[in-house]
């Protein structure tokens, strides 16, 4: 069965904080693949949500030394759940 791939929201901050540090910097997809060592390929996927493609902690620490920030200035300041059935899963 094929269908949209839902990333986690978590990865989903991620992609979008890339993607607006990419149009920020007026950066094409084959710019932010060089700087992690990937084909654009791989960025294009990462940002077509229907992809299950993301950024992984390796290409994050690569990305905050090449543009002078920290890893965690990727992540957002809270959890990002999202919320489901109120039924304990044990």
């Amino acid at each position: 069965m094929e269908g949209k791939v839902k990333l986690d929201l978590i990865e989903q901050h991620v992609v979008d904080f890339v993607r607006k540090l990419r149009a920020d910097k007026k950066l094409r997809q084959e710019d932010i693949a060089y700087i992690i060592g990937v084909k654009a390929s791989f960025i294009g996927n990462v940002e077509n949500s229907g992809n299950p493609a993301k950024y992984n902690l390796k290409h994050i620490n690569v990305f905050a030394d090449h543009f002078g920030l920290s890893p965690k200035d990727f992540l957002p300041n809270t959890a990002l759940i999202e919320k489901k059935d109120k039924k304990l899963q044990c």
